[in-house]
């Protein structure tokens, strides 16, 4: 195990930021050719394991959350494919969401973690509903931040409409404008890439004071490509984002529920926030003029709700 030191100047050497904790163990697991880079701080139970969001991200989205649990629990992170230390391949099967719900799983056994509280963020909650509802043994209760479950009436159409058939052709031509939402098309991400990642980098940041939060996103979304984004963006969800789909997938899930999302959000609806904790039993929090990276920007409220949930589950 490294010294604080080593692990300093090891970050320094790789161009890393000098964190608030260093990871206790860290390695990776291998399955199909594709290296998936995890990480494991301090003891304690329950375990927590921090799913990875969207590719545009890699673990390092958890930093305001690691330090604080690692505390008094035993907390894991791992890197999406195709961004941090993780592989990027080239196959769009390699991006299923149920490849990241086995990847969870792999380090989990990598790890000797039984059971866990998962965790997840936006695009997260498609792999942490697989991972509660098809493996119930390993989930002790789960959380989700700012959902991606395009379930609600209104509040999932946008991303319902973008993943029908009939426009997903479209999204492989060239856009008639790259103004606002049109700027989720393949051409328009493959020829400025930048322009993508700042003006999503912004809409997740909309709450005033946000820089740092912007900047961060924008360093980390660049540590992937163009050609890797889009292929997360072609490939299969956990099951169709059909409301009817995306609910009866909810249902089947057991454990104990938290959502936390803001209601400033931009880029996930608070209607699909109530409906995920409506499908599934659980509790709904409203974080008041939070945005959708709200564990980075409000760091206490995310972390106190959290906390909150742990001591229901395993009072200390």
């Amino acid at each position: 195990m490294d010294t604080v030191e080593q692990a300093i100047a090891g970050s320094r050497r790789r161009g890393e930021q000098t964190r608030a904790r260093y990871p206790d163990a860290e390695g990776y697991v291998e399955r199909d050719g594709v290296r998936v880079f995890y990480e494991v701080y301090g003891e304690g139970e329950p375990t927590i394991l921090f799913l990875p969001t969207w590719t545009f991200a890699p673990s390092r989205i958890w930093k305001m959350q690691v330090p604080y649990f690692a505390r008094h629990h035993r907390v894991v992170v791992f890197d999406p494919r195709g961004n941090g230390r993780s592989d990027r391949p080239r196959e769009l099967e390699a991006y299923a969401e149920s490849e990241f719900a086995q990847d969870a799983l792999d380090v989990m056994d990598a790890t000797g973690v039984q059971r866990a509280v998962i965790v997840s963020l936006s695009r997260g909650a498609q792999r942490a509903l697989l991972l509660a509802a098809d493996h119930p043994e390993r989930v002790v209760g789960a959380i989700f931040l700012g959902p991606f479950f395009p379930a609600s009436p209104v509040g999932g159409l946008r991303w319902r409409i973008m993943a029908s058939p009939r426009l997903r052709g479209m999204f492989m031509r060239p856009p008639v404008t790259t103004r606002g939402w049109a700027k989720f098309n393949a051409v328009h991400v493959q020829d400025d890439y930048r322009d993508f990642v700042d003006w999503f980098a912004a809409r997740c940041t909309t709450q005033a004071h946000s820089t740092r939060a912007f900047e961060d996103l924008v360093d980390w979304a660049l540590e992937t490509d163009a050609q890797t984004l889009i292929l997360t963006m072609l490939a299969d969800p956990a099951v169709p984002l059909r409301r009817r789909d995306q609910l009866e997938l909810a249902r089947r899930v057991r454990c104990p529920v938290l959502v936390i999302h803001g209601t400033d959000d931009q880029v996930t609806s608070s209607a699909d926030a109530a409906a995920l904790a409506n499908a599934t039993g659980g509790r709904l929090v409203q974080v008041d003029r939070g945005a959708h990276v709200i564990e980075v920007r409000r760091p206490v409220e995310v972390n106190l709700a959290i906390r909150e949930f742990l001591d229901l589950l395993a009072p200390p």
